[in-house]
């Protein structure tokens, strides 16, 4: 009797088709986790891990905390970046009563020879390890402070994450092994907390805000917008608009990773993603292949395809507008589209 095969979800195809050790981004992870139960969601992380992969939260957006933490994550994110002066701080508060406690650790010893020993089994170096790299946990915890999860949180997880890379090091880079699980450890508690924050589906509302806003002002414009503009018109800063930029082009892996699986009932919330991706790279190439042309060449191509609002105009319409007759204009054109026809 044949053994029962279960069909991959786009999750593990995708994790599938990713090397050992290559980035993975953040907003990727999120979106094809959202419906998941936590044991899938623990799985994909822990065959992250196997396959030695990096946590990569570029793309995602650093959002402005709300609720009863804001205050204390804004205070957090000012700490890290005066670098976690302990005079900065209540002497009561729990940050720098932890921070005060590792400081008072002896920490002695040298890690590279430390991580030979610890291949022969030895527990006095475990230990030594340990307490060396309690340092290196706040150090890169404090790179994500106010990331909507509190810093300490954060440390306790770098911290897991430390000890985990201490107990799986079988040779090679101990320091890159080490920094690369205390990182994902870190990152693993963010992307969770956006997780259940929702941040999935807000992100595809401004997704579609975005692509909207692209739009607009490509008519009105009558060339492609920057992201400053678009950030402007969308009330966002540059730097969250290049974000949104980048999830667009991200989402082609999604579309890849569904190609992957058994076709099911799509609906068009499903297609959003990749029809954002498909818009996108659509914009980017026509642009790329205008570019060859002089102004008015670009400027006939774009009116009588219909490129700047939708609507394609004949060879009279486009002629009225540019101050050409309708023959010249169709001269231009086949002239036009040979040449793209030709450099492509």
């Amino acid at each position: 009797m044949n053994a029962f095969q279960f069909e991959q979800s786009p999750w593990e195809a995708f994790l599938d088709t990713c090397k050992n050790g290559a980035a993975i981004s953040a907003w990727n992870l999120i979106s094809m986790l959202e419906e998941e139960d936590d044991e899938a969601v623990e799985e994909a992380f822990q065959i992250i891990q196997e396959k030695q992969m990096l946590l990569d939260l570029s793309s995602l957006p650093r959002t402005a905390p709300t609720g009863q933490a804001a205050q204390r994550l804004k205070q957090e994110k000012e700490y890290a970046q005066n670098g976690l002066v302990l005079s900065h701080m209540e002497e009561n508060d729990p940050l720098r009563l932890y921070l005060e406690e590792i400081a008072g650790i002896p920490a002695l010893g040298d890690e590279a020879l430390l991580a030979e020993q610890l291949l022969s089994g030895s527990k006095t170096a475990a230990e030594q390890l340990t307490v060396l790299g309690l340092s290196r946990v706040v150090e890169k915890a404090a790179e994500y402070a106010g990331w909507n999860v509190l810093l300490l949180d954060l440390i306790q997880e770098g911290s897991v994450g430390l000890w985990e890379a201490i107990g799986s090091y079988r040779g090679g880079d101990y320091f890159a092994h080490r920094d690369r699980m205390i990182h994902n450890a870190i990152c693993k508690a963010i992307i969770l907390q956006a997780r259940n924050n929702g941040l999935g589906q807000k992100m595809r509302q401004s997704l579609q805000d975005f692509r909207r806003m692209d739009e607009k002002l490509l008519a009105e414009l009558g060339r492609n917008p920057s992201l400053e503009e678009i950030a402007a018109g969308m009330k966002i800063t540059p730097e969250e608009a290049e974000c949104l930029k980048k999830m667009m082009d991200d989402a082609v892996l999604l579309e890849q990773a569904e190609k992957l699986v058994q076709p099911k009932e799509e609906t068009p919330e499903d297609d959003q993603a990749v029809e954002d991706t498909a818009y996108f790279q659509m914009r980017q190439r026509i642009a790329e292949l205008l570019s060859q042309l002089d102004e008015q060449d670009q400027k006939i191509l774009t009116l009588r395809f219909g490129l700047e609002n939708g609507r394609p105009l004949s060879a009279e319409e486009v002629g009225r507008s540019l101050g050409l007759t309708s023959g010249e204009v169709s001269q231009r054109e086949a002239a036009a589209l040979a040449k793209l026809r030709t450099e492509k």
